[in-house]
């Protein structure tokens, strides 16, 4: 059984359908297309999860975890999992163009080094490029401390993410 440490929940700021996960002083991990999952792209060293909303805001709530959990339940949509590397101990949810009104804690919670998230998204379906005023998305990311493995897609039933994926 997993030990859940901490956790953090916030409204993030969504443009152009995404929020972001990175460390500011390095990447975060290698490249990987918005087309593998549908869910999580990698650039640049940044990796962009990708909203079905325009613009807005989505829940975003993050668990840390000594080890492996088990994926949230059939409530999620979708869920895929990444590894990423911190640079700094500083690897971070932020949004594109704003700020978040406070900082989630880190994701990198056990200082700098490499860690598995497990993305798992609801709601994506429901206001497709538009720009609601109330929360239409929800997002729970798991994290614990794990050596890079590929990536992985554990679910994938949204419309929205099988577009992306057939693009």
């Amino acid at each position: 059984m997993t030990e859940q440490a901490v956790h953090g929940q916030q409204l993030v700021p969504v443009h152009y359908h995404q929020f972001r996960i990175s460390d500011e002083d390095g990447p975060a991990g290698p490249d990987l297309p918005r087309r593998h999952n549908g869910l999580v792209e990698v650039e640049d060293g940044i990796a962009t999860v990708l909203t079905g909303i325009h613009t807005g805001d989505v829940d975003v709530t993050d668990t840390f975890h000594t080890d492996a959990p088990q994926p949230g339940d059939a409530e999620w949509e979708e869920v895929v999992e990444v590894s990423l590397h911190s640079v700094s101990g500083g690897l971070m949810v932020r949004g594109l163009m704003a700020d978040l009104d406070e900082e989630l804690p880190a994701l990198s919670f056990d200082g700098p080094g490499d860690y598995r998230l497990r993305v798992h998204a609801r709601g994506r379906d429901t206001a497709i490029d538009l720009a609601p005023d109330d929360v239409t998305e929800w997002y729970l990311i798991q994290v614990w401390p794990a050596p890079p493995q590929e990536a992985a897609a554990l679910r994938r039933t949204d419309n929205y993410g099988a577009s992306i994926r057939s693009e």
